[in-house]
Protein backbone atom coordinates (compact mmCIF):
# COMPACT_ATOMS: atom_id res chain seq x y z
CA UNK A 1 0.00 0.00 0.00
CA UNK A 2 2.54 2.29 1.01
CA UNK A 3 4.98 1.53 -1.91
CA UNK A 4 3.46 -0.13 -4.88
CA UNK A 5 6.03 -1.70 -7.30
CA UNK A 6 6.22 -3.09 -10.43
CA UNK A 7 7.03 -6.60 -8.92
CA UNK A 8 3.87 -6.28 -6.65
CA UNK A 9 1.94 -6.06 -9.75
CA UNK A 10 3.65 -9.10 -11.54
CA UNK A 11 3.37 -11.20 -8.05
CA UNK A 12 -0.29 -10.39 -8.25
CA UNK A 13 -0.17 -11.54 -11.86
CA UNK A 14 1.49 -14.58 -11.39
CA UNK A 15 -0.70 -15.68 -8.49
CA UNK A 16 -4.22 -15.17 -10.52
CA UNK A 17 -2.55 -17.45 -13.52
CA UNK A 18 -1.91 -19.84 -11.24
CA UNK A 19 -5.60 -20.00 -9.64
CA UNK A 20 -6.63 -20.16 -13.04
CA UNK A 21 -4.22 -23.40 -13.66
CA UNK A 22 -5.40 -24.83 -10.95
CA UNK A 23 -9.10 -24.36 -11.49
CA UNK A 24 -8.67 -26.00 -14.86
CA UNK A 25 -6.65 -28.44 -13.46
CA UNK A 26 -9.62 -29.51 -10.84
CA UNK A 27 -12.37 -28.65 -12.96
CA UNK A 28 -12.36 -32.39 -15.16
CA UNK A 29 -11.64 -34.13 -11.81
CA UNK A 30 -14.95 -32.80 -10.36
CA UNK A 31 -16.63 -34.47 -13.77
CA UNK A 32 -14.70 -37.26 -14.31
CA UNK A 33 -15.63 -38.00 -10.28
CA UNK A 34 -19.32 -37.23 -10.65
CA UNK A 35 -19.95 -39.29 -13.91
CA UNK A 36 -18.27 -42.62 -11.57
CA UNK A 37 -20.73 -41.83 -9.12
CA UNK A 38 -23.64 -41.02 -10.68
CA UNK A 39 -23.53 -43.72 -13.52
CA UNK A 40 -22.62 -46.75 -10.81
CA UNK A 41 -20.38 -49.10 -12.73
CA UNK A 42 -20.45 -52.80 -11.97
CA UNK A 43 -16.74 -52.54 -10.99
CA UNK A 44 -17.48 -49.93 -8.36
CA UNK A 45 -18.56 -51.23 -4.87
CA UNK A 46 -20.83 -49.52 -2.31
CA UNK A 47 -17.54 -48.78 -0.12
CA UNK A 48 -15.38 -46.73 -3.26
CA UNK A 49 -18.78 -45.21 -4.21
CA UNK A 50 -18.46 -43.51 -0.58
CA UNK A 51 -15.05 -42.74 -0.96
CA UNK A 52 -15.98 -40.97 -4.41
CA UNK A 53 -18.05 -39.01 -2.79
CA UNK A 54 -16.08 -38.11 -0.44
CA UNK A 55 -13.40 -37.22 -3.17
CA UNK A 56 -16.28 -35.05 -4.57
CA UNK A 57 -16.84 -33.27 -1.91
CA UNK A 58 -13.14 -31.98 -1.58
CA UNK A 59 -12.90 -31.26 -4.99
CA UNK A 60 -15.72 -28.87 -5.00
CA UNK A 61 -14.32 -27.56 -1.82
CA UNK A 62 -11.22 -26.96 -3.51
CA UNK A 63 -12.58 -25.42 -6.47
CA UNK A 64 -14.70 -22.74 -3.62
CA UNK A 65 -11.67 -21.80 -1.94
CA UNK A 66 -9.64 -21.68 -5.64
CA UNK A 67 -12.26 -19.07 -6.48
CA UNK A 68 -12.18 -17.05 -3.08
CA UNK A 69 -8.58 -17.30 -3.50
CA UNK A 70 -9.20 -15.66 -7.07
CA UNK A 71 -11.34 -13.00 -6.00
CA UNK A 72 -8.95 -12.13 -3.19
CA UNK A 73 -6.22 -11.66 -5.87
CA UNK A 74 -8.47 -9.34 -8.09
CA UNK A 75 -8.97 -7.24 -4.67
CA UNK A 76 -5.78 -7.02 -4.47
CA UNK A 77 -5.02 -5.97 -7.72
CA UNK A 78 -7.84 -3.22 -6.80
CA UNK A 79 -5.69 -2.17 -3.91
CA UNK A 80 -2.50 -1.73 -5.95
CA UNK A 81 -4.18 0.26 -8.64
CA UNK A 82 -5.56 2.20 -6.23
CA UNK A 83 -2.46 2.88 -4.31
CA UNK A 84 -0.91 3.44 -7.07
CA UNK A 85 -3.41 6.11 -8.53
CA UNK A 86 -3.58 7.94 -4.78
CA UNK A 87 0.69 8.08 -5.48
CA UNK A 88 0.33 9.64 -8.89
CA UNK A 89 -2.54 12.15 -7.35
CA UNK A 90 0.04 13.04 -4.72
CA UNK A 91 2.83 13.94 -6.64
CA UNK A 92 -0.05 15.68 -9.64
CA UNK A 93 -0.84 17.92 -6.23
CA UNK A 94 2.76 18.52 -5.96
CA UNK A 95 3.44 20.02 -9.57
CA UNK A 96 -0.21 21.83 -9.33
CA UNK A 97 1.12 23.58 -6.24
CA UNK A 98 4.59 24.29 -8.13
CA UNK A 99 2.89 25.43 -11.05
CA UNK A 100 0.46 27.37 -9.65
CA UNK A 101 3.31 29.49 -7.84
CA UNK A 102 4.89 30.19 -10.69
CA UNK A 103 2.77 30.76 -13.34
CA UNK A 104 1.58 34.49 -12.11
CA UNK A 105 5.54 34.89 -11.45
CA UNK A 106 6.50 33.65 -15.26
CA UNK A 107 3.52 36.40 -16.61
CA UNK A 108 5.13 39.40 -14.31
CA UNK A 109 9.09 38.77 -16.16
CA UNK A 110 7.25 38.02 -19.20
CA UNK A 111 5.58 41.88 -19.93
CA UNK A 112 8.89 42.82 -17.85
CA UNK A 113 11.29 41.15 -20.56
CA UNK A 114 9.48 42.34 -23.26
CA UNK A 115 11.84 45.38 -23.56
CA UNK A 116 9.47 48.44 -23.78
CA UNK A 117 10.81 52.17 -24.96
CA UNK A 118 9.58 54.60 -22.60
CA UNK A 119 10.62 57.13 -24.64
CA UNK A 120 8.22 56.04 -27.60
CA UNK A 121 5.33 56.50 -26.09
CA UNK A 122 3.90 57.35 -22.68
CA UNK A 123 1.93 53.96 -22.14
CA UNK A 124 4.94 51.81 -22.23
CA UNK A 125 5.72 51.01 -18.79
CA UNK A 126 6.88 54.23 -17.53
CA UNK A 127 8.29 52.60 -14.16
CA UNK A 128 11.27 51.42 -16.37
CA UNK A 129 12.68 54.33 -15.64
CA UNK A 130 11.77 54.60 -11.92
CA UNK A 131 14.73 54.65 -9.65
CA UNK A 132 12.87 51.82 -7.58
CA UNK A 133 11.24 50.27 -10.51
CA UNK A 134 13.31 46.94 -10.30
CA UNK A 135 13.20 46.33 -6.78
CA UNK A 136 9.49 47.30 -6.93
CA UNK A 137 8.32 44.55 -9.79
CA UNK A 138 10.48 42.06 -7.16
CA UNK A 139 8.55 43.13 -4.57
CA UNK A 140 5.30 42.31 -6.67
CA UNK A 141 6.79 38.62 -7.62
CA UNK A 142 7.50 37.84 -3.97
CA UNK A 143 3.94 39.15 -2.40
CA UNK A 144 2.10 37.23 -5.20
CA UNK A 145 4.39 34.24 -4.07
CA UNK A 146 3.94 34.21 -0.43
CA UNK A 147 0.09 35.12 -0.81
CA UNK A 148 -0.04 32.00 -2.98
CA UNK A 149 1.90 29.73 -0.36
CA UNK A 150 -0.27 31.62 2.55
CA UNK A 151 -3.52 30.18 0.33
CA UNK A 152 -2.18 26.98 0.11
CA UNK A 153 -1.15 26.60 3.67
CA UNK A 154 -4.46 27.69 4.92
CA UNK A 155 -6.37 25.61 2.58
CA UNK A 156 -3.80 22.13 3.90
CA UNK A 157 -2.87 21.58 0.66
CA UNK A 158 0.90 20.97 2.38
CA UNK A 159 0.21 19.05 5.31
CA UNK A 160 1.02 15.87 2.88
CA UNK A 161 4.24 16.70 1.61
CA UNK A 162 6.09 15.49 4.32
CA UNK A 163 4.51 12.14 3.80
CA UNK A 164 6.29 12.03 0.23
CA UNK A 165 9.33 12.51 1.07
CA UNK A 166 8.92 9.45 3.51
CA UNK A 167 8.51 7.30 0.63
Amino acid sequence: MESPTRQTLEKIHQIRRELLSLCRSIWPQRDAINSLIRDGYELISREVQVYLRDCYDHIIQLLDMVETYRELASSLMDVYLSSVSNKMSEVMKTLTVISTIFIPLTFVVGIYGMNFNPQVSPLNMPELNWYWGYPLVWAVMLAIAAGLVSFFWRHGWFSNFSTLKKR
